[in-house]
Parts: C-alpha cells; structure tokens; sequence
C-alpha cells in the first residue's frame, strides 16, 4: 500500500509551501533540519545561481533552491513514481526554471555537459557504491567549474583527501555535519 508523504519549503518564495511524494525504494528525502543547515551554509550565494539535483527523489532540494531564487534547475530521477510527483509539483508552482529528466542520474553524467552548474546535490541511494560513481562522473564530465560546490548526502563521513582523488581540481571540504545516521558535507572547487 502506498502513502502520501510530504515535506514543506522553509524559505523564499514558496515558504510554507507543502508538497507530496510517493513511497519509493530507497526514498529518503533530506530532513527540513538537514536542509536549513545546507541553505544556511549557502545563503548568500543561492540567488541567480544553476543547480544539478541527482538523485532528487521527492525534490526537497530542487524546490527549496528554486524557492530560493534559483536561476535553473536541473533535477534527475529513475523511479517513475517519485519523477511524476517531481512533475505535478513543478506545474504546482508554474515554473519554467526547473528541468526534470526521468533518467539514471549515472547515465546522465555520462553524457558530457555543455554548462557547469554552480551547486550540484549529490544523495544517492546509501550502501550501493554510487557516490564513488557519481563523483568520478561529475570531474570527468565536465559539470563543475572552480568555485563550484558540491553537497553530499552519506552513510559515512567524506574525507577530503578520499574526495580529491576524483578531481582534478583542487577541492576543499568547507562544511561537514552529521544528523542521526546521515553524514552531509558541501565540497568546494578550488
């Protein structure tokens, strides 16, 4: 049986604003506390600026930078069920600024970007081996720039030097917190 489950926006534009999502494997949307912090982190650099939410499940990222003043969005999602909520939300709030893409966000990053993006969320399902992927993909696929900044969701705590070897740019971990059994941390670009 499935059960509606919602999240709301904590500031911006759509503040208070509720949403829906269905239940899905491995759907774990980033709790509001665990969102305040990033966008506490990042408030003064979040208007006008490009997005990439992989793995954006119910969208709490995606909608919250959006909320924010975001210039674009790019948010990516397999699982149908989770990518059609993303859908009827972002008609909700008639936005042109938000792109969705029903794809694996692996075989998104294979394919060579033609921008970098300013911030990329990066929560992958946990215990799969992906993160490794997908931080791989990014450097080589040409989505981040210096100054660009990464936020991670993990099982376990990133460790910059772990981190670096994915890049051929510098990078530097700046924030790094932990809320129950979920490590987050924001990478810079150098």
């Amino acid at each position: 049986m499935s059960t509606t489950n919602t999240f709301q926006i904590i500031a911006g534009e759509h503040r208070g604003r509720k949403f829906s999502f269905p239940d899905a494997q491995g759907l774990r949307p980033t709790p509001g506390k665990v969102r305040e912090t990033l966008f506490n982190w990042i408030q003064f650099e979040t208007h006008n600026k490009t997005y990439l939410d992989l793995f954006s499940g119910s969208g709490a990222l995606s909608f919250e930078a959006l909320s924010r003043g975001a210039k674009q969005v790019v948010s990516v999602e397999k699982d149908l069920k989770a990518f059609q909520s993303l859908e009827k939300n972002r008609k909700l709030l008639k936005s042109d600024k938000i792109h969705l893409f029903n794809q694996d966000a692996l075989k998104f990053l294979d394919q060579k970007s033609d921008q970098t993006f300013d911030f990329i969320f990066l929560d992958p399902p946990f215990h799969q081996n992906i993160l490794p992927k997908a931080l791989k993909a990014l450097s080589k696929g040409n989505f981040v720039a210096p100054n660009s900044k990464i936020y991670i969701e993990s099982e376990v705590e990133m460790l910059e030097s772990e981190v670096a070897e994915f890049f051929s740019q510098k990078i530097k971990i700046s924030k790094q917190k932990h809320s129950g059994q979920v490590h987050y941390c924001l990478i810079e670009i150098l």
